[in-house]
């Protein structure tokens, strides 16, 4: 992977989950160079204030700092922003902040040394990994407090892991055979400002929300196999009739694993003239959380490869003051992808309680127990899916509405992305536990019809009851409902169903 080149999402995940290695572009070393020489040149010049070289930061903008003392300033700099509280980051996210952190470095418009980029490089490909605490961030300045602890480690400082031991940040680095670096001039502004923090989780979220969505196509596919559902609904001509993106692929997907259902078959010449919405509508609400994500991906995109300091170091030679920084465009997407992916969770577990209610289930005992009232069935499991959707629910209000500003009111509109962020990581998480419990509560119902489902859903199942049995007497669900749930986070349940597709 090389910074200074164009990322992807694939690439942070690749970096963050699989451990890929980084350098620095040979396009990216030259285009920091000649960001340096820039500021050099300006220090040599003994030029009027410039904000983040020679003067203090935020409300303390004015104060001119004497040349002896800018290194002083850009390491104090770092301690008085590691404000961070809270449990710390998850090792994929520091690892995917750092990547970040040195791709904006990268791009030539920081003026940092390329020492600060490599050894940030070289922190990554030996495991040299920051201890983050995951709050303390408005987003504003960008994420100002986690990316101060990240810098910290890089000076000698703060905490790091290494080979899964948390030590003093100058002994990790020592243990992995690189020296601290004593930072230059605008050196630690540039190593905080920017939204890498937001950017690092909601990056890593969205990959993991795509194939959840995806997922929930399977899973509702069950639930129409169970329920006896109606394909027609599906029907390609009635799609197209309205003709969203999402919906269109959201349709094929569940056309495709429904194929040659003996279940559907059977039900194609009853009296039930139109299935509940949450069956019917699945293209409709399915594809509405995909286009939502497909935005967040093109908002992300751009972000990933963007300048994001300040001041920044332009191509003519001027280091000018702007807004880059400003969480607002990653903070409103995040937020869009948590409100739909909530929405996704809300109708997977409305198809739960209509296959364990025996007044909907279409013939099913109650709660989907072969021998209901000595047996509760899966009647709590819709219980628990319940309450992790009101969860989800309670965390969908919109954080980048808020703002509460700071800095002496200096930075008076803030963003509040890297909440944004966390929360997408917290409802993510709610949705596949309510996904796995539809898997279960479907794949019960199907077992309990008598013709075979469609290929994808049948490879489904299969899958599915290699670590959950049958329900046929009560046993505790919890360590089904774990087993479930790894199937569909991991994209085990998505591949199986898919390959079935041909």
């Amino acid at each position: 992977m090389l910074v200074g080149e164009p990322l992807t999402i694939e690439d942070v995940v690749a970096v963050a989950l699989q451990d890929a290695p980084v350098a620095l572009s040979p396009r990216g070393r030259e285009a920091v160079e000649r960001a340096r020489a820039t500021v050099d040149a300006l220090l040599h010049e003994d030029a009027g204030p410039t904000y983040g070289i020679n003067t203090g930061f935020g409300a303390l903008a004015e104060v001119r700092i004497p040349p002896e003392q800018l290194e002083n300033l850009q390491h104090n700099l770092l301690r008085s922003h590691a404000v961070a509280v809270g449990p710390p980051l998850e090792r994929k996210y520091v690892r995917a902040m750092m990547l970040l952190r040195a791709q904006v470095l990268a791009l030539g418009y920081s003026g940092v040394r390329p020492v600060v980029v490599e050894r940030l490089v070289e922190m990554l490909n030996r495991r040299v990994h920051p201890v983050i605490p995951s709050q303390g961030s408005v987003g504003a300045c960008g994420d100002l407090a986690p990316l101060a602890h990240l810098a910290l480690v890089l000076t000698g400082e703060g905490e790091a892991t290494y080979h899964g031991e948390c030590v003093p940040g100058g002994r990790a680095m020592t243990r992995a055979g690189l020296a601290p670096i004593r930072l230059g001039a605008k050196e630690g502004l540039s190593l905080i400002n920017g939204t890498q923090g937001m950017l690092a989780i909601g990056s890593l979220c969205l990959a993991r929300a795509e194939l959840l969505t995806q997922t929930a196509d399977v899973t509702g596919a069950m639930t129409v196999e169970a329920l006896k559902g109606s394909v027609r609904p599906f029907d390609a001509a009635i799609v197209e009739a309205r003709p969203h993106p999402g919906a269109l692929a959201a349709a094929a997907h569940l056309r495709g694993l429904l194929a040659e259902s003996q279940i559907v078959l059977s039900h194609a010449h009853c009296k039930e003239v139109q299935d509940a919405y949450s069956l019917r509508c699945m293209p409709q609400v399915h594809g509405a959380t995909r286009d939502m994500l497909a935005h967040v991906r093109k908002v992300l995109a751009i972000e990933l490869n963007s300048a994001t300091d300040n001041p920044l170091v332009l191509g003519d030679g001027r280091i000018q003051s702007g807004g880059n920084f400003h969480g607002q465009p990653v903070a409103a997407a995040l937020d869009a992808a948590v409100i739909a992916m909530v929405d996704l969770a809300s109708i997977s577990e409305r198809r739960i309680a209509q296959l364990v209610d025996p007044h909907l289930n279409r013939g099913m005992p109650a709660f989907l127990s072969p021998n209901s009232g000595l047996n509760s069935g899966f009647m709590m499991a819709q219980v628990t899916a319940a309450s992790l959707v009101s969860e989800a629910k309670a965390m969908a209000f919109p954080k980048s509405v808020d703002t509460i500003p700071t800095s002496a009111d200096r930075e008076d509109h803030v963003s509040m992305g890297m909440t944004s962020a966390r929360t997408f990581d917290a409802v993510n998480t709610l949705v596949g536990h309510v996904l796995a419990i539809e898997a279960m509560v479907a794949g019960q119902g199907i077992s309990l019809r008598e013709p075979t489902p469609g290929h994808g859903v049948a490879a489904a199942l299969e899958r599915l009851r290699q670590v959950v049995p049958f329900l046929e007497d009560d046993r505790a669900l919890h360590l089904d409902i774990a087993a479930a749930r790894d199937l569909v986070t991991t994209g085990d349940l998505l591949a199986v169903a898919d390959a079935a597709l041909g």
